[in-house]
């Protein structure tokens, strides 16, 4: 079997024929395919990330450099590109079914020129105000959708038995952006802040011509509005998107909050230059969490992730009031770490829970080809909707943070309301996931548990 089995293509290097979950296509040409998708979606969703952090790095520069902005209104600049990227992912998660994979990543990828160039424009002039910088800071939102369409397209190139680890690598790949933005900026910015924007431009203009000369568009995924639409209607979808809060919104809140966090509690530490280490660990630990729940059933994996993170909030805790930098730094890597598995973790419950639905329906009389296309569809509109409600926590935490330290001089408060909200999350999980009721509903069961 040859890459000639994948036509007819229309134009546009449209694939019609996609059969991941037979092995003889998938051996002799699916997984070549795949990995070549996934690998220049990497690339591009990296620098969606990686703009989307952009004003967590910078803002611990710009008292230096001349711009008089308060603690609060630099939390602000940290929180509005995750509130923004938050309300994108829903659209961006369909406009991979409007316009093909392939299509919307070479669009997505250009936009990102956008808050690249305000960023630079922005910090060009210390008289430039706030307001023009909430602005730009708005705009790297769109870093924030390329998530949501990212994962979804690369939910419909792997078969169900790889697609933890595929949406793992492809998250991790992404996360990483994180990491890298809050390493390189301060190195840039020492030849000028306005490089903390220009340097992107590159890179990004080699990501969209990477993706329209090497990825493809899925017939497949061309699913109309009200197939995917039935996702909204799925309680799953739903407490998926809650749990979801819990995992990647505590990952990209404290990475967009742990610069200016460690500046505003630890002023005498380097948060400048180990603010990247969070990021780091959490982007690493997220194919990991995909693998274990592969291994070992997505919520517990994730009910693991709720309690040792809990477990990092008490030791940031103790870190704070020994006033202990290390004990600290160490008990934010846990809580990346953990936050960084749960993603993997969850993200693998999504498409297990709907082809667990796809054997209900067929036992009901649905064919099972249909059930099996309604699964692969709605399980990819699920992620969308689970990584759009999910990404508000990155709004959430910097702003709890903020409120915190403006209403009782520290960030004690928000932490202990962090560790009530993993005691919920933790519970939401057992209740709906972990449960002996699911013995009732084998194939979910085997699946999550």
């Amino acid at each position: 079997m040859t890459d000639r089995n994948l036509r007819p293509r229309r134009t546009g290097r449209w694939i019609d024929h996609w059969e991941p979950e037979d092995p003889g296509f998938w051996a002799a040409t699916g997984r070549r395919v795949a990995t070549r998708n996934l690998v220049f979606s990497i690339v591009v969703e990296h620098l969606g990330f990686t703009v989307w952090l952009l004003w967590s790095a910078v803002v611990v520069l710009l008292p230096a450099a001349g711009f008089p902005f308060d603690v609060d209104q630099l939390f602000w600049l940290v929180a509005v590109p995750n509130l923004v990227g938050a309300a994108l992912r829903l659209p961006y998660t369909f406009a991979v079914s409007a316009f093909g994979g392939r299509n919307w990543n070479v669009a997505s990828a250009l936009l990102l020129l956008v808050p690249a160039g305000l960023l630079a424009w922005m910090v060009s002039d210390p008289r430039t105000p706030y307001w023009m910088f909430l602005v730009a800071a708005a705009t790297a939102g769109l870093g924030g959708g390329n998530f949501a369409s990212s994962m979804a397209n690369v939910s419909y190139f792997y078969p169900e038995r790889s697609k933890g680890f595929a949406l793992g690598v492809n998250a991790a790949g992404g996360n990483l952006g994180v990491a890298v933005v809050q390493l390189v900026v301060p190195l840039v910015a020492a030849l000028g802040l306005a490089n903390a924007g220009l340097v992107w431009v590159v890179p990004i203009l080699a990501a969209a011509l990477c993706a329209y000369l090497f990825m493809d568009n899925l017939a497949v995924v061309r699913a109309d509005f009200a197939s995917q639409s039935r996702a909204f209607r799925r309680g799953h979808t739903w407490i998926m998107s809650f749990l979801y809060i819990g995992t990647f919104g505590s990952f990209i809140g404290y990475s967009a909050a742990f610069p200016l966090l460690v500046r505003a509690t630890f002023p005498e530490a380097a948060a400048t230059y180990s603010a990247f280490l969070g990021a780091l660990v959490g982007s690493l630990a997220r194919p990991f969490g995909g693998w274990l729940a592969d291994r070992h059933g997505g919520a517990r994996v994730t009910a693991w992730s709720f309690t040792t993170m809990a477990a990092g909030v008490v030791g940031a805790l103790a870190g704070l009031g020994t006033h202990s930098f290390p004990l600290f730094l160490g008990a934010f890597m846990v809580l990346f770490v953990a936050s960084g598995t749960g993603n993997g973790s969850t993200y693998r419950m999504i498409p297990a829970i709907f082809t667990a639905q796809a054997e209900r329906d067929v036992a009901d009389g649905v064919g099972h080809e249909q059930a099996r296309l309604r699964a692969r569809r709605e399980a990819a509109a699920a992620i969308g909707i689970a990584s759009a409600i999910g990404a508000f926590g990155g709004f959430l935490i910097p702003r709890g943070f903020a409120v915190s330290l403006a209403r009782t001089g520290s960030v004690d408060v928000a932490l202990y309301l962090f560790l009530a909200a993993y005691g919920v999350f933790l519970a939401t999980n057992w209740w709906f996931y972990r449960r002996r009721v699911l013995a009732r509903i084998p194939s979910l069961a085997n699946a999550l548990i």
